[in-house]
C-alpha cells in the first residue's frame, strides 16, 4: 500500500539557493558567494556587532529575566521603540496613537501578517509589486489569496528607475489596488526613487486611492480609533498563524535602544558598516574602469544598500561561476557586502571577461 506522502511532487528550486549549493559544493579555494543578503566584514565573515555582543551579556547578567511567552503583539517596549526609531521622534501619528506595531517573526512573516490582513479586509484583491522586485513578494502574497500584477521599475538599458513606466503602470491600477513599496535601497536593483519622485508616487497614489504596503511592519492609520480595530484584527492574523513571537532578539533591540551609550555605539558601528561597502562600490567601480570593460559601469556607484543589479546577463553569470568561481543570482544580483577589497580585482577580472567574451 503506497504512502500519501508517496505522491508528493519536489518543490521547485529556490534560484537563490541553489547558487547557495553550487558555490558550497565549489572545491576552489578562490570561491566566492555573492548571491546572499547577509553582511560580511572585511575577511568575508558573518558580523555580530560589538554592541549587540554587549547587549547579549547585559541581558545574560540580568537575573530577573525570565522567558515566559510573549503577549501577540510582542515585546511592548520593543514595539514602542522601533516604531520611534522609523517614525521619529517627534511623529505627530505617534503623539495622537494612530501607529499599530506587531513584532512579527523577521520580514517575511511581518509581510506574510500584513497580506493575510489585507486578503481578508481589503476590498480590492490585486497587489502591485515593482518588476523586478524581492524574489518572495510574489509568493508571500499569492499565498495569502491575493492577486500579484507587475508595474514598471527597472530600465536594463539605463541601468535606472524607469519612472515614467512606474507611473504609468500605477496610473493604470484599479482603485483600490494594494502597492508594494520598498522604503529604500530596493533589492534587488539597488536603485531608489528620488524625494521629488517619492512625492510624485505620493500624490498618484493618493488620487487614485491606491493602499501603499510598505516593505517594513508599520504602517500609519487615520485616527486612533481604526488604529484599534486595525491591531485588533490583525492580532488575529497572528493567533493562529505562530501565536508568540520569540523574545530574545527583540530584547537584544530594547536593550540597544533605550540606552544611549549602546545607541551611540550602535549608529557608530553601523556607519562603519555602510561607509565599508560605498568604499566597495568606488574601488569595484575603478577597477572595472581600469580593465577598458565595455559600457558604461556607473551605475555600480549611483545604486545604494547591501545589493548591485550589475546588469550581467544569465549567461555571462553562468561563465564567472564557471570559470572564476564567483556566484551571483542569475539577474546579476550581487551582495556589496560580500566583497571586500581583496576580492575586489577578482571579481573586475570576472565581469570584463564575461562582458568581453559574451554579449
Amino acid at each position: 500500500m503506497s504512502s500519501i506522502l508517496s505522491s508528493v511532487l519536489s518543490a521547485p528550486e529556490d534560484p537563490i539557493l541553489t547558487v547557495y549549493f553550487a558555490s558550497r559544493d565549489d572545491p576552489s579555494p578562490l570561491k566566492l558567494n555573492l548571491s546572499g543578503g547577509s553582511y560580511r566584514n572585511e575577511e568575508g565573515k558573518p558580523l555580530v556587532l560589538d554592541v549587540v555582543r554587549r547587549a547579549e551579556q547585559k541581558l545574560a547578567n540580568d537575573l530577573s529575566r525570565d522567558k515566559e511567552y510573549l503577549s501577540l503583539d510582542g515585546l511592548a517596549e520593543f514595539n514602542k521603540l522601533s516604531a520611534k526609531l522609523l517614525l521619529g521622534d517627534n511623529s505627530t501619528a505617534m503623539e495622537e496613537n494612530r501607529v499599530v506595531t506587531i513584532q512579527c517573526l523577521s520580514g517575511t512573516g511581518s509581510l506574510r501578517v500584513g497580506a493575510e490582513f489585507l486578503a481578508k479586509h481589503n476590498q480590492e484583491r490585486v497587489v502591485f509589486v515593482s518588476n523586478p522586485t524581492w524574489g518572495n513578494h510574489p509568493n508571500i502574497f499569492n499565498l495569502a489569496g491575493l492577486s500579484v500584477e507587475y508595474f514598471r521599475y527597472y530600465d536594463p538599458k539605463t541601468r535606472g528607475l524607469d519612472f515614467k513606466g512606474l507611473l504609468e503602470d500605477l496610473g493604470a491600477a484599479p482603485s483600490g489596488a494594494i502597492v508594494v513599496l520598498q522604503a529604500c535601497a530596493h533589492n534587488p536593483t539597488g536603485v531608489d526613487p528620488t524625494n521629488k519622485q517619492w512625492e510624485q508616487i505620493r500624490r498618484l497614489v493618493r488620487s487614485k486611492s491606491l493602499l501603499p504596503f510598505f516593505d517594513n511592519a508599520y504602517q500609519v492609520c487615520d485616527s486612533e480609533d481604526v488604529a484599534r480595530k486595525v491591531k485588533s484584527q490583525v492580532l488575529c492574523v497572528v493567533r493562529p498563524m505562530y501565536l508568540s513571537p520569540p523574545i530574545h532578539g527583540a530584547s537584544i533591540v530594547t536593550t540597544i535602544l533605550q540606552n544611549s551609550d549602546m545607541y551611540n555605539d550602535w549608529t557608530i558601528e553601523l556607519n562603519g558598516m555602510v561607509n565599508r561597502i560605498l568604499r566597495t562600490r568606488q574601488q569595484l567601480y575603478e577597477a572595472i574602469q581600469a580593465r577598458g570593460t565595455p559600457g558604461d559601469w556607473s551605475h555600480i556607484i549611483k545604486q545604494i544598500g547591501m545589493f548591485s543589479f550589475t546588469g550581467l546577463n544569465e549567461k555571462q553569470v553562468r561563465l564567472i561561476a564557471k570559470e572564476y568561481h564567483i556566484y551571483m543570482t542569475y539577474n546579476g544580483r550581487i551582495s556589496m557586502a560580500g566583497l571586500s577589497s581583496k576580492t575586489v580585482p577578482q571579481l573586475a577580472d570576472a565581469i570584463h571577461a564575461a562582458v568581453t567574451r559574451i554579449a
